[in-house]
């Protein structure tokens, strides 16, 4: 692995819809590049930018992955399940009541 610049790779490659991964830092800066203006210009992928920018001087490249993976995944709506089964916290019971 290399420590310098853009050349650094991330901990954990980055999965991009299309099927290709982002492996580092140069990658990654690459796909943004390669954007239309539009999109690169919102807030998600601009500080997804200035965390690759940060990484390349020396910061842990942990920082850029995740501001890279929560800019792709902006337009994903997590959604509330309430089928999942209840947790059990807070519902001992003690022998007495039993």
């Amino acid at each position: 692995m290399s420590e310098h610049g853009w050349q650094r790779e991330f901990e954990d490659p980055i999965s991009l819809p299309d099927g290709r991964k982002l492996l580092t830092l140069k990658d990654a800066a690459e796909y943004i590049t390669g954007l239309p203006k539009k999109e690169s210009a919102l807030p998600e992928w601009q500080t997804a930018i200035e965390a690759l920018m940060l990484c390349s001087r020396g910061g842990p490249t942990m920082i850029a992955g995740i501001g890279v993976t929560k800019a792709l995944n902006r337009l994903v709506e997590r959604v509330f399940n309430s089928n999942r089964k209840d947790h059990h916290w807070g519902k001992r019971k003690l022998k007495r009541d039993q």
